[in-house]
């Protein structure tokens, strides 16, 4: 008769995690259906559920040397508070991204005559493109990517050849320049 199995704790799992990925695969069949579900639940969507899911873990992976054992063993609240920030930041980021948008004048607008919705092409976004060209060549494609295109970070990062936090870094410093760009040419006016 073989021994019977013990079930590791999830700081167990953690600790070993360090070293072998199979511990963290262990943790994450755990608790990604859990925190799928949770994410639903506040987002009403399944395609944002299943990116806050994974964008917990890989974050859990990252912080995973820093996990301190404070319930028995236990990683949900940790996990849980993990997403927590997750969807925070994703929130914040959301509306961020939307604003810079308006402020453009990026945003399809749908208050057009006729309810007919204004397209890229239209006359409500001449100029943008010579905006974009106020830019250093970096910025200007990593705006372009993240707010025209809506690429998620991960993918702006992957275009241009550099880490999603540089990718994010050129992001804010395109957007920060377009900002003072729009504000000087409204005092000119």
């Amino acid at each position: 008769m073989p021994p019977p199995q013990t079930i590791a704790s999830d700081a167990a799992l953690l600790a070993r995690a360090r070293s072998d990925p199979d511990a963290f695969r262990e943790l994450y069949g755990r608790y990604a259906r859990q925190l799928h579900d949770w994410f639903a639940r506040r987002t009403r969507s399944q395609d944002a559920a299943l990116d806050l899911t994974a964008e917990t873990f890989a974050q859990a992976w990252l912080v995973r040397a820093r996990f301190r054992d404070d319930a028995d063993g236990s990683a949900a609240g940790w996990l849980y508070g993990i997403a927590r920030n997750v969807l925070l930041m994703s929130i914040r980021r959301g509306a961020l991204e939307r604003r810079a948008r308006e402020r453009l004048g990026l945003r399809e607008r749908l208050d057009a005559p006729g309810g007919a919705a204004v397209h890229p092409d239209s006359s409500w976004a001449d100029g943008a493109d010579e905006l974009l060209d106020t830019l250093p060549p970096a910025q200007r494609e990593a705006v372009r990517l993240r707010v025209l295109d809506e690429l998620e970070y991960d993918a702006v990062a992957g275009t241009l050849g550099t880490s999603r936090n540089a990718a994010r870094v050129r992001v804010h410093r395109g957007l920060a320049a377009l900002r003072t760009t729009l504000s000087t040419s409204k005092e000119q006016r």
